[in-house]
């Protein structure tokens, strides 16, 4: 696959792409519930991360991932969660 170099990137489609990314895997994990809403919470993460610099889609994922599994406890109950 080739690069364009400085092509401009696209805000939306870049956390676009890394939330959907997030969300799936942490939808598999059990992290969060499965049913195709957005979670706010996880969206706060992967904007927080683009805004302070992180531009790469899989590296905004995987730091979304881990910032969310380390401030939600691990239930196996969604009501007890609150999002």
């Amino acid at each position: 696959m080739l690069v364009e170099r400085n092509a401009s990137l696209k805000p939306v489609e870049v956390i676009g792409e890394a939330y959907d990314i997030a969300a799936y895997y942490l939808a598999m994990t059990g992290m969060i519930p499965p049913d195709g809403q957005v979670h706010n919470r996880l969206l706060e993460i992967v904007c927080g991360l683009f805004h302070s610099g992180v531009r790469n889609k899989l590296l905004l994922a995987n730091k979304a991932i881990m910032t969310f599994e380390r401030s939600k406890p691990v239930s196996p109950h969604w009501d007890d969660w609150q999002t």
